[in-house]
């Protein structure tokens, strides 16, 4: 079981209850709401894998594109 208080401890931003933390390929999204929800995108903001719905990959991109400059080093 996913430990949401770690993952919300360990994440680089937070928008709208979804948890972004870099890793190799881009960004790992957890949805905190419902935790079998993820992807991971790249730093271009491609979906490379997924178990979301188009719906909820359109948001997660959506919040990306706009806050992604909070993301960066």
């Amino acid at each position: 079981m996913v430990n949401i208080q770690d993952v919300a401890d360990k994440a680089d931003m937070i928008v709208n209850g979804y948890a972004f933390t870099k890793c190799e390929l881009g960004y790992k999204v957890l949805n905190l709401n419902n935790t079998s929800k993820a992807m991971v995108i790249s730093f271009d903001g491609e979906m490379l894998e997924t178990t979301m719905d188009d719906i909820e990959v359109d948001i997660v991109k959506s919040i990306y594109s706009k806050d992604k400059e909070y993301l960066e080093d």
